[in-house]
């Protein structure tokens, strides 16, 4: 495919900062990496080129193509730049500058759970542990904002400041990193030791960042300090997709470039070769309405396509067996089913199964595959059938010695004693079940949300017996769908997931099931406008997932964003077959 007028702008740019503005399909992969390919076919040896993205699939991606490019130009000898993440490109240097942190050339990286392990260790040393506000959990993440956040330690709550230094002479002590400190140490060695910056800016001529809307404040200095001698920073990205606040992200960073680099050239992307007319015009008719943003046009040469199909539902069951008609009438096209919040996908994977539709939770597991979700059936389990020696087994390795020890006495007679409601009750204020899991996971909201949907559930039945036999026969029903899925193409199977990880994606068919208020946006955006602009950007981001078929579903109230859609552009169904085209005002 030829490059469009504006991809040639971005590919054949001379000196200084440039900003590419890419829209949803636009081919931003393809531009970035022409860029580099023409930067070295005009002269720039490969090794003087630094290009930094988020994801080692995409940095392979980018690899390939530039490598592409180079065999065709009669380059391919010649060796390739730097392609990498930012954490990959930071370990490298780390490497060769480590004793000016502190530590040896073989220093190690703490993951995760060695950092939680060290942080406990802490915490009981200094007699926080009475504290139940200050968990390791909490500790760790906090350490973490500071870190990418590059925060003064003088604002920092007086405990967490204590153990954050606590923490970094252990870290020390054991010549080891956290994945943190791979881009902050490096960044604060380049801050204090201004020669060994002047070392490393010295080693590229230019510098290229992929999905700059996605970086934090620590990545966004790193790439700053080495662009800041020459100015030939090139980055790419999406103010409109930009939907990771919650990592440290910040829209500003984006929005802000050509104010940090005054003489910045700025190329819109605005083609896209992805989705048909209809589509693209009814996501710019929604992503409009943010304030805080690059205006830009985002239009198509594509044919203009079926309307968007919005679906009125009465439940999230209705929803859900809809979309599942839909998908058995659309012939099993590439499809794909978007939603806000894990905790959709019960009811979603629910009618996929009695459907059966073979599918696939991407990057996730199924609803009944959850911990919080097998924690919280396990008693019941065991209060329905006390021999029941799988749920015990859960039951002893979840709970604390006098809570299990509890519940195992309990639970039998109180199943005969109390309603289904008033069980789960008991369980959940024995167990304490939602300090449990905040104290220990740090996506404790979602994880809340996914018991919140069981507890749904369950009151939709009468008593304990029927509801574990229905759980169990969608466990049963689960199986046939993975023996389908087996048997069946790759591109037959519904692949299941969040907006956030859809990001990147593209597909046939895209539904994005329960666009209500109060779960797209979410509830919890309504207090501030940057954060029901990102909620906006979600619904952006995931309707221009979509090449060719767009259906939104909703039941109860719908979102305020299906109103931003051009009424001309939508096709309206009801869920008793009636199918008409009306407004949804």
């Amino acid at each position: 495919m030829e490059l469009n007028d504006s991809q040639i702008e971005a590919v054949s740019y001379g000196e200084g900062p440039l900003l590419i503005t890419a829209g949803a399909g636009s081919g931003k992969t393809r531009t970035l990496t022409q860029r580099v390919a023409h930067l070295i076919q005009e002269g720039t040896p490969a090794d003087r080129i630094l290009a930094i993205t988020f994801t080692n699939k995409a940095a392979d991606e980018m690899k390939k193509r530039i490598a592409g490019e180079l065999i065709k130009s009669g380059l391919g000898k010649g060796g390739l730049p730097f392609v990498g993440t930012f954490h990959a490109f930071s370990a490298h240097i780390l490497r060769k500058e480590a004793k000016k942190a502190g530590r040896d050339y073989n220093y190690i990286i703490f993951d995760d759970g060695d950092s939680k392990k060290v942080i406990r260790q802490i915490i009981k040393s200094l007699n926080f542990d009475e504290n139940k506000r200050i968990t390791p959990l909490t500790a760790r993440k906090e350490i973490s904002k500071i870190k990418i956040g590059l925060s003064d330690l003088g604002d920092v709550d007086p405990k967490i400041r204590l153990i954050y230094e606590e923490y970094e002479k252990s870290l020390k002590n054991q010549n080891a990193f956290d994945f943190d400190d791979l881009i902050t140490k490096v960044v604060r060695i380049f801050i204090e030791q201004p020669g060994t910056l002047k070392k490393h800016q010295d080693r590229f001529d230019y510098i290229l960042v992929d999905e700059y809307q996605d970086i934090n404040k620590a990545q966004y200095e790193l790439v700053s300090l080495l662009a800041q001698n020459h100015g030939n920073i090139n980055v790419v990205g999406d103010d409109q997709q930009s939907i990771y606040a919650f990592r440290g992200a910040s829209i500003e960073t984006f929005i802000g470039f050509e104010k940090q680099w005054p003489k910045t050239k700025i190329v819109h992307l605005g083609e896209n070769y992805r989705s048909t007319k209809n589509i693209v015009n009814a996501a710019a008719g929604v992503i409009k309405n943010n304030r805080f943003q690059i205006p830009k046009d985002l239009w198509t040469k594509n044919p203009e396509g079926s309307p968007v199909r919005v679906i009125a539902a009465r439940s999230s069951s209705d929803e859900s067996d809809i979309i599942s008609e839909k998908i058995l009438s659309g012939g099993f096209r590439e499809s794909a089913i978007l939603y806000r919040t894990n905790a959709q996908s019960r009811a979603i994977e629910q009618s996929l199964n009695y459907n059966s539709i073979p599918y696939e939770i991407y990057g996730g597991v199924r609803f009944y595959e959850r911990k919080e979700i097998k924690d919280i059936l396990a008693p019941l389990r065991y209060a329905l059938n006390p021999k029941d020696k799988v749920s015990e087994d859960r039951i002893n390795k979840t709970f604390k010695k006098a809570v299990r020890e509890e519940l195992k006495e309990k639970l039998p007679g109180l199943a005969k004693q109390l309603g289904l409601m008033e069980l789960i009750g008991y369980v959940l204020k024995t167990t304490d079940y939602f300090t449990h899991l905040n104290a220990k996971f740090e996506n404790s909201a979602d994880r809340n949300e996914n018991v919140q949907e069981l507890i749904s559930y369950a009151a939709t039945f009468e008593d304990l017996s029927e509801f574990i036999e229905k759980v169990s026969l969608l466990e049963s029903s689960e199986k046939i769908a993975d023996k389908l899925r087996q048997e069946g193409s790759k591109d037959a199977i519904v692949k299941l997931m969040t907006i956030h990880l859809a990001k990147g994606l593209e597909f046939d068919d895209v539904y994005i099931a329960g666009t209500n208020e109060g779960i797209l946006p979410h509830q919890r955006s309504y207090f501030r406008e940057a954060d029901l602009e990102e909620e906006r950007r979600l619904m952006y981001v995931a309707m221009t997932r979509a090449r060719n078929n767009l259906f939104i579903s909703f039941y109860g109230l719908a979102s305020r964003f299906l109103y931003e859609i051009p009424p001309e552009l939508v096709k309206f169904n009801v869920d008793d077959g009636l199918e008409e085209t009306i407004y949804l005002d």
